[in-house]
């Protein structure tokens, strides 16, 4: 019952987006707050304690502020088109699955199990290509791949984590993007070589880094027996390739030609990519299986996600021109004024700071993408939005309570500050300032 109260949301708010009615409007919120006392009740212990002290700090605060149900309603609908693109965005791995690429790449990185570096640079370069797509379901399904030849903890921490961070700073799939560019009015055909870029460089600059890691600390080499790279093989993992290249650049044209938002878009091919495939393929019996593990187990388990997602966006709104949100942009605007790297470095502190005790970087990110104003900076939109996602993208690996470092713990077997400062803290740190030292002359 859940999971239809979760799509006729995601459904309604996408008819709202184009005919944009009020009272459509207003129904769509109601939704919303019902979708999320319902993950309340199913959300785990932590995310549910931290969502609800979030949204109802963040109702009163706009309460206290005098706008009333208006302004509540405006900041719940605000935060939607991620909610949407977080459940939506799944529906993408179907024809995926289907069509039978995570088998050829579970291939390829098996018969690199003997060479540590070609093997991390696969594992990255994976992560590269299907985190934009598949967001965290890609680590996900690369460990399956890898967990009968157990990784050593050290290379699952760092490749994971260096892999899946560089899409936060481009892919229009994730909440990050999505969030930062609607909030500074920037499309996402201005920024995507710009987020693409940077994202390189981190994936660079990691593997650069692991190849001088394990000339200090070798790894034992697998003599574990693999298949050869089949011709096939080689011909899927070129076609996934193909795929997302086709992928971004339909909604970069659609962007361009219709002016939608890029969250609509992204949330429209979720839904149109898989139902071309089944009438492509007629094979809708297959599609079947994995639309009903969608529909009963991927939309239910969003508890925490819903919960967090929900409840940071609503204080990131309401923290927009309050009296503490005004303090911190006159002093981050007077740490501009001199330097750019002291101001630089202390938008990092202060999102690290709120990070790393469990607060989504939607509260943290969202509320500066809010209350700064780039000109008043002396910067333009587009070099406070690279700004923005670097530091998104270190925090998800550097934050204990992030979703990415809590999965690659997990699966590493090691504790969530190992796996993010220990294990990744050198790699991030030059990335930082690199990123400074770049966005600095991009302005």
């Amino acid at each position: 019952m859940r999971s239809y109260l979760i799509l006729g949301m995601c459904a309604l708010f996408l008819i709202q987006y184009f005919v944009e009615w009020q009272w459509l409007e207003f129904i769509v919120v109601g939704l919303s707050l019902l979708a999320f006392l319902g993950s309340a009740f199913k959300a785990d212990r932590f995310p549910r304690w931290l969502g609800i002290i979030m949204m109802t700090a963040g109702i009163v605060i706009e309460w206290r502020k005098g706008t009333g149900v208006e302004g509540i309603s405006e900041g719940l609908f605000l935060i939607l088109p991620l909610i949407c693109l977080l459940t939506l965005a799944p529906l993408l791995s179907i024809p995926l699955r289907l069509s039978g690429y995570f088998q050829s790449i579970a291939v390829l990185l098996r018969n690199l199990m003997s060479q540590p570096k070609k093997l991390y640079a696969g594992i990255t370069g994976t992560l590269f290509l299907l985190a934009p797509v598949l967001n965290l379901g890609s680590v996900r399904i690369l460990n399956e791949f890898l967990e009968e030849v157990k990784l050593p903890s050290a290379m699952s921490a760092k490749s994971y984590l260096v892999g899946f961070s560089t899409a936060v700073m481009w892919s229009p799939y994730f909440a990050s993007v999505s969030l930062v560019l609607h909030y500074l009015n920037i499309s996402f055909k201005e920024y995507i070589l710009y987020g693409i870029g940077l994202s390189l460089l981190s994936l660079v600059v990691g593997n650069i880094l692991f190849a001088l890691w394990e000339k200090r600390h070798p790894l034992t080499e697998a003599s574990t027996p693999v298949a050869a790279i089949k011709k096939g093989n080689r011909q899927q993992i070129i076609k996934l390739a193909l795929f997302v290249v086709i992928l971004m650049s339909t909604c970069l044209a659609v962007e361009n030609f219709t002016h939608w938002s890029m969250i609509v878009i992204v949330c429209l091919m979720s839904i149109l990519v898989p139902a071309i495939y089944g009438i492509v393929s007629k094979d809708w019996k297959r599609m079947a299986a994995p639309l009903k593990d969608f529909r009963d187990r991927t939309v239910p388990m969003m508890n925490n996600e819903i919960m967090l997602f929900m409840s940071a966006g609503m204080l990131a709104f309401a923290m927009k021109g309050t009296d503490a949100a005004n303090g911190v942009s006159t002093f981050l605007e007077s740490l501009a004024q001199q330097s750019f790297l002291l101001f630089a470095l202390a938008i990092m502190a202060i999102v690290l700071s709120i990070t790393y005790i469990g607060i989504h970087q939607i509260a943290a990110v969202g509320a500066l993408a809010m209350q700064l104003n780039p000109a008043e900076l002396g910067m333009s939109n587009l070099g406070l939005a690279l700004l923005l996602l670097l530091t998104w993208s270190i925090s998800t690996a550097l934050s204990p309570f992030s979703g990415l470092n809590l999965m690659v713990s997990r699966f590493a077997g090691i504790s969530g500050v190992q796996t993010g400062l220990r294990a990744n803290g050198l790699h991030l740190s030059i990335l930082a300032l690199i990123g400074i030292a770049i966005i600095s002359f991009i302005g």
